[in-house]
């Protein structure tokens, strides 16, 4: 009798060790803040064939059966901002989410200038004129208390050929001990638009300092366009070559260990180096850095995305980042599944290069930028009157959040705003010698302006700066330029007599750049050259 009761005891402990337990995404964890008046995706993973429940403590309730290869999904459907909920899901095991909130989620992705903390932005300026806006926002840190604006990062993570489809963290809110450790322009994109509107938001943070554009882009995206297809596989090609090598047995960084010797000698006139990265580690292999962490949210239903990138292409493929944005674009609509949801973006912040061909490439990826406009349900916002010369991490997130909060207040929210753009070039003609270029949002009209830190741009009374023509010949000369009507200005060199195109704040650092609507927006880098 006690032998059967033994048996008993073992074949019910190895029952348990073989149904494996319902787990979820960590999206799906503690303070979470789900898309509010729609239907959303909930997945996870539990044995095959196994039944799995949810139930939300504002009346919802689906079920699903648990496919061959493990994962589940079902959708249900939220209620109007609020909260806190809870929500059950059973199978095996139950797993209770609590203190969830109905509202806005928007997803922020990019590089540094995302992926940088309101904690990053706490040390002294470089340049004392900046030390206001550290002022600022270490008084953010230190006072601000909202427990309706949550934030949760996806760990950096490179993955060159495996998608990751989970990832390690956990929902924040903004209180004492945690608002240093989210996003700065997300919080700033987010306390916006809590203020309008009074709901939950939650900012789904995905970025990586000086990544480029290529990782963020998956293999099927490459796969549907011809050029693009090309230089993923001669791209495979070159990495597969570098990693047989470097994991051979008697592999050295010859390059590197000869930069080490020289940076040795010159401390302090040469830039540290760094050995070179595996492959298979690197943020900077195609796709990677989709498979890694875009590939391990997608479809947590959100509102829309936010983009700011580009610094890392200004001498990397530059003339082609329109092409690779479009398709970025094109491609997360696709794989979220919600039609042409929000995507705004920013033109990267004035930032003093070292070289000539980062400073052309800065304002080339800021025109392809302003370029990809021709999307649907696109917006952009202008940061070259915020940045600092001296710093790549302009401490002026608060406008670049705000400026950004503009497009999704005025197209998605139906909200009243004076203008979400500042002026963006839209035609130019030559009359005689000399050219008319017309703007679109120029509003209730053009104005030359300066902005200084905080404060709202000024009307000043000075020429237009930054405005540049060039002939047949495509030598590019300064223009003296004037505003002639509400959207239109005049410009013209008297050294030629022929000009064909245009230009406006064609550096990484257009400092002095001053035009702006009336509403206190300032005016696209662009180029009128295709």
């Amino acid at each position: 009798m006690k032998l059967s009761k033994i048996f008993i005891c073992i074949f019910v402990c190895v029952s348990c060790l073989v149904n494996a337990n319902v787990r979820l995404n960590a999206l799906f964890s503690n303070g979470m803040v789900v898309q509010q008046k729609t239907k959303i995706n909930v997945w996870g993973w539990a044995d095959p064939q196994e039944k799995i429940s949810l139930t939300a403590s504002w009346g919802a309730k689906a079920e699903v059966v648990t496919a061959s290869d493990s994962t589940w999904r079902l959708k249900i459907k939220t209620p109007k901002a609020g909260g806190p909920f809870k929500i059950t899901i059973s199978g095996h095991n139950t797993i209770v989410i609590d203190d969830v909130l109905a509202g806005e989620v928007w997803l922020c992705s990019g590089q540094s200038n995302m992926d940088f903390s309101l904690g990053k932005f706490l040390a002294d300026a470089r340049e004392k004129q900046y030390q206001p806006l550290v002022e600022y926002i270490r008084e953010e840190v230190a006072r601000a208390h909202d427990p309706w604006l949550r934030h949760i990062e996806v760990p950096q993570t490179a993955s060159m050929h495996e998608r990751k489809y989970n990832f390690s963290g956990n929902w924040r809110y903004v209180n004492m001990k945690q608002t240093a450790a989210i996003s700065a322009i997300g919080y700033f994109y987010a306390k916006e638009i809590r203020k309008r509107l009074n709901v939950p938001v939650g900012i789904v943070e995905c970025a990586w300092g000086g990544s480029r554009i290529q990782p963020w882009i998956s293999k099927e995206a490459y796969g549907e366009d011809e050029e693009m297809n090309a230089y993923f596989e001669e791209e495979t090609v070159c990495l597969n070559k570098l990693i047989e090598e470097m994991d051979s047995e008697h592999y050295m960084d010859t390059a590197y260990q000869r930069k080490l010797k020289e940076y040795r000698a010159n401390k302090g006139t040469v830039r540290k180096p760094w050995p070179q990265e595996h492959p298979e580690k690197s943020k900077q292999t195609p796709a990677s850095l989709y498979n890694g962490m875009v590939s391990a949210i997608v479809p947590y239903t959100i509102k829309g995305a936010l983009w700011y990138q580009g610094e890392s292409n200004s001498h990397y493929m530059e003339e082609q980042y329109e092409k690779y944005f479009t398709a970025l674009i094109n491609s997360w609509r696709k794989e979220w599944g919600q039609g042409d949801f929000p995507f705004y973006w920013v033109q990267l912040a004035s930032y003093k290069v070292p070289d000539h061909r980062s400073d052309m490439g800065w304002a080339m990826v800021n025109d392809h930028l302003r370029r990809t406009m021709k999307l649907p349900n696109t917006g952009m916002a202008v940061l070259h009157d915020i940045g600092e010369a001296s710093d790549v991490h302009p401490h002026n997130k608060m406008d670049a959040g705000k400026r950004l909060a503009l497009w999704a207040l005025k197209k998605d929210y139906h909200q009243k705003v004076a203008a979400v753009s500042g002026p963006l070039y839209k035609r130019m003609k030559v009359i005689d010698n000399k050219v008319v270029v017309e703007f679109e949002h120029a509003e209730s009209g053009l104005m030359v302006a300066k902005k200084n830190l905080l404060d709202e741009p000024m009307e000043i009374d000075e020429p237009l700066q930054w405005f540049e023509i060039a002939g047949e010949n495509g030598v590019w000369k300064k223009a003296k330029a004037r505003i002639i009507s509400k959207n239109k200005i005049e410009m013209f060199n008297a050294d030629i007599t022929d000009p064909v195109k245009v230009r406006y704040a064609w550096s990484s650092n257009p400092q002095g750049a001053n035009l702006y609507n009336r509403e206190g927006l300032p005016a696209a880098i662009f180029s009128s050259e295709k």
